[in-house]
């Protein structure tokens, strides 16, 4: 594994969005994307990069419907393949159903959404974003099915400070989670050894709080979350305490400017036993980036940001406890269902989206 990787990557997202059909209060979306990624130096996210891929390919439909005034009812399928990760199974992204009493207060149970940073719940709707992907040291690709949702229930609601106050936001959840049997996670625990018939779960909750201020456009919060994962495979064991994940962030809308930045902290203390033999894999991840993007025209947007990430559990001269990612981006709108983005990474450090078995 080189000590620095210089990972060049262009990659070209097509995107077809289905119109929302109106089937009287019932709302159905989907989207369909085919992407393409190549690297000049090792592959990438499990895709035979070097060498150009097309294992990149998504899909996903959404139905809602407002039962009353007061309470929705919906759920999304999706479908993914990216190299190794994913597959044609098509699995529930979310399905909840959401009861709001006031402004204040209201209530959701199921498969809910996990508020954490600005875009983990908003990660699954590719066509909100400029970019192809988003700052992988907090929103990886590989392991999006488990960080987007869990079982169980939220409670969120908001309060207005006054004129000059702004609005304060809370969410917060409760329940558990369940690694993606086809997910990184599980793919990175199997390259020690260790394969699961379940996959692990454990409980999981936190919240979220943002302050939308009375100053045009901006909005800072911070997202607490515990999370705790257990499970028996067929050679041994996972064991992950409470680990207690703290992000912070900001973003500013101005015009045809958007500003955007955050900072993530998660210590981690899993423990794999595999035929009797204990490993420790000790992490304190640390993560951070600040982003930027103008729209150019009414069809077209551009932007860049710089996405740090470092593991200082372990040594951080090694390439393999570190990422440092540039990234410029540009996006084109060809109507309201067609758009195409083009991205560029100059990547240093093996610590984000490599693999063993495809370095």
């Amino acid at each position: 594994m080189p000590r620095r990787t210089l990972l060049a990557m262009l990659l070209g997202l097509w995107a077809v969005g289905t119109a929302a059909q109106d089937l009287g209060d019932i709302q159905i979306h989907g989207f369909v994307t085919q992407g393409f990624l190549f690297s000049s130096n090792n592959n990438y996210l499990t895709m035979q990069s070097s060498q150009g891929s097309l294992q990149w390919t998504e899909s996903a439909i959404s139905v809602s419907d407002p039962l009353t005034d007061n309470l929705r009812v919906g759920m999304q399928l999706h479908m993914y393949q990216m190299g190794q990760i994913g597959g044609p199974n098509v699995v529930v992204d979310w399905a909840s159903g959401d009861y709001k009493v006031n402004d204040q207060l209201g209530f959701r149970a199921g498969k809910v959404k996990v508020p954490a940073g600005l875009f983990n719940d908003s990660q699954d709707v590719d066509s909100l974003f400029l970019w192809v992907l988003l700052p992988q040291s907090m929103y990886g690709d590989d392991n999006r099915d488990f960080d987007l949702a869990l079982e169980g229930g939220e409670l969120y609601g908001g309060f207005n400070l006054g004129k000059r106050g702004g609005r304060l936001q809370y969410r917060g959840y409760l329940g558990e989670s369940r690694l993606d049997e086809h997910g990184g996670y599980v793919l990175q625990m199997a390259e020690y050894g260790l394969t699961f018939l379940t996959p692990p779960s454990g409980r999981d909750f936190g919240g979220d709080v943002r302050w939308r201020s009375p100053w045009e456009g901006l909005t800072v919060g911070i997202s607490p979350q515990s999370q705790a994962l257990d499970g028996t495979g067929l050679q041994g064991s996972l064991h992950m305490p409470p680990a207690f994940m703290l992000a912070y962030y900001a973003e500013w809308k101005k015009g045809k400017w958007y500003l955007a930045g955050e900072y993530w902290r998660t210590p981690l203390y899993p423990v794999l036993t595999i035929e009797g033999t204990a490993i420790a894999v000790p992490l304190d991840q640390r993560a951070w980036y600040p982003m930027v993007s103008y729209r150019v025209a009414k069809k077209l947007q551009v932007g860049s940001y710089y996405s740090h990430y470092v593991n200082k559990a372990g040594d951080t001269s090694q390439p393999a406890n570190y990422s440092k990612d540039w990234v410029v981006s540009g996006r084109y709108d060809f109507n309201e269902y067609f758009y195409g983005k083009l991205e560029g990474h100059f990547l240093h450090g093996t610590g984000l989206g490599y693999y063993a078995t495809e370095i």
